[in-house]
């Protein structure tokens, strides 16, 4: 079968099915005037065990909280139908007159038959350790990852705690009990097979659940610990700064057509600005000053899934914000005393392709086992957290190899990156271990793609032209052998390195557009574009190689902010230049050669880093 019936034939998402099994419903019970909250461990995974009384019940209740309000969002657009919700009212009259249990096993079964799709979220993981008790979730629509950390120095522990990492069944009756977790009430935590010993009646029915997770969900859970573990720009800002953004978000609504980013100026010496678009208001942080060594402005998205803090910020004593650059992930630490709570606002969203594709090739891309991820493992298990300098100096493992192992750890679901503490932490997602090899590509038109980037001269880069107030157009060539045939995928990059505007001249864009996404050669020119500036970053001397670029500064003078773009296309160099939300002016200059227009280029860079103007370059 030829590449283009093949490329014609729909895709089918593939899944991962997992078996979970519980003793009982966890939830909140009354015993003898205190209460206890039992959290019922997977019976088909390694038995965890944990006895403490909760010294600050408050705090627990909105963290968890929180979590539940990860869990349970989802920000993809769903259009308006109303024959699901007139099943499920059907569903609930017929459960009226059951009792609790009963109508939890009930309305599984109807999400199994009427709403599978509803029915895909792997419930939370729940991880043990000698120093902290960890809950993890993930939303459903894969923009959102929570991680809640409680120092075990925080409980009275009761006896010594069982490590090791199980899920828990994180229903509604669940966040229901966990609401009236009061402080002057005492309470007990309990996880494990047997928690069902604090409750006052026994259950005799286990809980079945058979989860079919797809696997782009999965493999988005898997790589957010591998963008922790980048490289990245920190700043710590105030609770009230958070609060004054997230009151401007209520407060104010989007506007249709206009920016709805976030900026953080970071300039070394001075404390963090936030600036949120498109109303240019800047707020400014007084918590501590910037700590790193160049200036820089980094643009993220997702600001208001932050107004999932909201109800944790009264107790939030500190705030930190990891930046990986504009258009990638971000991680936000929330510090609550003893508690502290990381959300990721990432990057793989299915409507965001280009930008996945992109961080993708950051990331390694190994399926099979590795000597230096078993000697790894072996050491943290039995220690089950250790730093990368620990790591080095128990294993003998170094540099790139050590990077390379626990990269590759993290990415099958065997270890995670904690950044709150900056250790790594054995966790094993499953019990049994994850097949690799369908995670590895979303589909196979990725997969298709990065066959052709390995074939030499089947993806070329043939132009890069940049459009004043568009963007980057690139034009490629991919040859295909087995097609005889040659294709031109033309792709525009926006600023943020979005892609605006894509075309192909194959049979399946030709047909159906970017309806069923991106067809193979744009995902390959794509791919190739990326692993173009990757090399380019990485030679020893950029300005002698660099063709085509473009830079945007910036320089604030209370709330007017003036912006620079310098643009070098080969022999051309042009420079705009205005305020921010009026029309730029526009210079350009032609050379006789390339070397002539390329130190202009830098010679312009230079003077506006000399007169104090943030590189607020995106991409």
């Amino acid at each position: 079968m030829s590449e283009d019936l093949r490329e014609e034939l729909p895709e089918q998402a593939s899944a991962t099915e997992m078996q979970l099994a519980y003793a009982g419903p966890s939830r909140l019970v009354g015993v003898e005037g205190s209460a206890a909250l039992a959290l019922y461990g997977n019976l088909r995974r390694a038995p965890v065990k944990l006895e403490a009384r909760l010294r600050q019940p408050l705090r627990v209740r909105e963290a968890l909280s929180v979590l539940y309000a990860v869990v349970g969002s989802d920000y993809r657009y769903v259009p308006k139908d109303r024959t699901a919700y007139l099943a499920y009212l059907r569903m609930k009259k017929d459960a009226a007159g059951l009792g609790l249990w009963q109508a939890q096993q009930a309305y599984f079964t109807w999400l199994v038959r009427n709403d599978p799709l509803a029915f895909v979220i792997l419930d939370p993981l729940v991880s043990v350790y000698p120093d902290q008790l960890a809950f993890e979730v993930f939303i459903k629509d894969e923009s959102t990852y929570g991680r809640l950390a409680i120092q075990l120095s925080a409980l009275d522990v009761s006896e010594p705690p069982q490590c090791g990492t199980t899920n828990i069944d994180f229903s509604q009756s669940l966040f229901d009990g966990i609401q009236q977790l009061r402080s002057y009430r005492e309470t007990r935590l309990s996880i494990g097979r047997d928690a069902v010993k604090v409750t006052t009646e026994a259950v005799g029915e286990v809980l079945e659940k058979k989860i079919r997770v797809p696997d782009s969900w999965l493999r988005g859970f898997l790589q957010v610990q591998s963008a922790a573990t980048l490289p990245r720009e920190s700043c710590q800002l105030a609770p009230m700064d958070l609060y004054n953004l997230l009151l401007h978000l209520r407060m104010h609504g989007d506007r249709k057509g206009k920016r709805r980013g976030l900026r953080i100026e970071l300039v070394p010496g001075e404390f963090p600005r936030l600036v949120l678009e498109p109303w240019e208001v800047v707020l400014r942080s007084e918590a501590a000053k910037y700590t790193g060594k160049t200036a820089r402005v980094v643009r993220v998205w997702g600001r208001r899934r932050l107004l999932l803090l909201r109800r944790l910020l009264p107790f939030v004593e500190q705030v930190e914000v990891h930046l990986l650059g504009s258009g990638l992930p971000c991680f936000w630490v929330l510090r609550a005393g003893a508690m502290t709570l990381t959300l990721g606002l990432t990057g793989f969203t299915a409507a965001n392709w280009s930008q996945a594709v992109s961080f993708d090739l950051l990331l390694p891309r190994k399926t099979q086992g590795s000597a230096a991820l078993e000697t790894v493992l072996g050491k943290l298990g039995a220690i089950w957290k250790a730093s990368t300098a620990e790591l080095a100096q128990a294993t003998g493992l170094k540099g790139a190899i050590l990077l390379e192992a626990l990269q590759l750890g993290c990415q099958q679901g065997r270890l995670m990156y904690d950044l709150a503490e900056d250790v790594y932490r054995l966790r094993p997602v499953s019990e049994e271990p994850l097949d690799l090899r369908k995670l590895e590509y979303r589909n196979q038109r990725e997969k298709t793609a990065h066959d052709l980037l390995v074939r030499r001269g089947a993806v070329k880069l043939v132009t890069e032209h940049r459009i004043a107030g568009s963007g980057l157009e690139l034009t490629g060539k991919v040859s295909v052998t087995e097609d005889k045939r040659e294709y031109r995928p033309q792709l525009l990059l926006a600023d943020e390195g979005q892609v605006s505007k894509a075309e192909c001249t194959c049979p399946l864009f030709r047909k159906q557009g970017l309806k069923a996404g991106p067809c193979v050669h744009l995902i390959a020119l794509r791919l190739a574009y990326a692993e173009e500036e990757r090399k380019r970053r990485q030679s020893g001397e950029p300005r002698q190689t660099i063709t085509v670029e473009t830079r945007s500064y910036s320089k604030r003078a209370g709330d007017i902010e003036d912006v620079v773009q310098v643009t070098l296309n080969r022999q051309r160099l042009k420079v705009r230049w205005g305020k921010t939300g009026q029309p730029m002016r526009l210079q350009t200059l032609q050379f006789n050669t390339l070397d002539e227009a390329r130190t202009a280029y830098f010679a312009r860079i230079d003077e506006l880093d000399a007169r104090g103007y943030l590189d607020a370059t995106t991409g």
